[in-house]
């Protein structure tokens, strides 16, 4: 009985003030989106990383002849000086952090070369003579590539130590400012729906003073008296958490799934399932925070 009488009372405050819950859904909708879309996004970032630096290499280019730049002074790398490279990459301390390594001469580099430039003008430009021999080494832990360049950067017959993480950072400093911009949006949203959450339980409350009067003149408890104002925060909230939930979820599988997966494939592109694990994170958190923030707008604003 008691609990039919507080669900009546919640969903006739509810239907009282409409208006309000409808902007309470309508505004944690917004914010739970910007939130569930950030989450997905740092999620996304991390597969990336995952797979990205998988295939990470390090390349120790040697100088080639007539090279201007400053560690060669036009002087190529000799055999000695290549030969003290490999033997650096087999013993320690490389040794325990190279996976493997391989070696690229002149003559598959210009291969290599002309493969990437297809039909281009620049194409015929150079010649094999004009290449760089070169090691490709790959480390069991890409994050020390630092320790490759310190031990090989200044020896001689070398030109630079290239990591490729220096094309694909810039990538994910990008993302990461999405990530960031869609997280500020969100905590903005959020501090809206934490505005408007207990200036509905105050209208709700002051609309039933009277009967909230006779309640407590019957000997109703507190917290019976004040629970349909904090459930009519709670279900306001929880509807805009279900739709944004929703639109993760259509935007996961039809968007990301559907579209964008099968037009780059091959990238690992998170899909519903990842939206399905952060979805109950986004409506425990509605819960937790209408429930908290009503019961706060009952204890300092209304006197229920």
């Amino acid at each position: 009985m008691r609990s039919r009488f507080v669900l009546s009372q919640t969903f006739k405050g509810l239907i009282n003030n409409k208006a309000m819950a409808a902007s309470v859904s309508l505004v944690t909708f917004v914010s739970l989106l910007f939130v569930g879309a950030a989450a997905l996004l740092q999620t996304q970032i991390s597969h990336l990383r995952a797979d990205w630096y998988s295939q990470v290499e390090v390349s120790v280019f040697m100088c080639a002849a007539n090279d201007a730049t400053e560690p060669c002074a036009g002087n190529e790398a000799t055999e000695e000086q290549i030969k003290a490279i490999d033997t650096a990459l087999t013993t320690e301390p490389l040794a325990s952090q190279v996976e493997r390594y391989e070696f690229e001469t002149k003559e598959e580099a210009f291969a290599n070369y002309r493969e990437q430039m297809g039909d281009s003008v620049w194409r015929d430009t150079v010649t094999a003579d004009q290449m760089q021999v070169s090691f490709r080494v790959k480390l069991h832990d890409p994050e020390k590539y630092q320790v490759l360049v310190e031990d090989l950067g200044n020896r001689p017959g070398v030109q630079s130590v290239y990591d490729q993480r220096e094309q694909i950072e810039p990538v994910f400093a990008t993302l990461n400012r999405f990530t960031a911009i869609a997280g500020g949006l969100a905590a903005v949203m959020i501090l809206t729906a934490l505005l408007l959450i207990p200036t509905t339980i105050r209208l709700s409350a002051m609309s039933r003073r009277n009967e909230t009067g006779i309640m407590r003149y019957v000997g109703a408890s507190n917290f019976f008296i004040e629970l349909p104002f904090i459930l009519e925060g709670i279900i306001a909230s929880l509807v805009g958490a279900i739709f944004a939930v929703g639109g993760l979820w259509l935007a996961a599988k039809f968007l990301l799934e559907d579209w964008i997966s099968q037009s780059l494939p091959w990238i690992r592109v998170i899909g519903v399932s990842e939206a399905l694990q952060v979805a109950p994170w986004l409506l425990i958190g509605s819960v937790l925070v209408s429930g908290l923030a009503s019961w706060i707008a009952l204890r300092r604003y209304a006197r229920v």
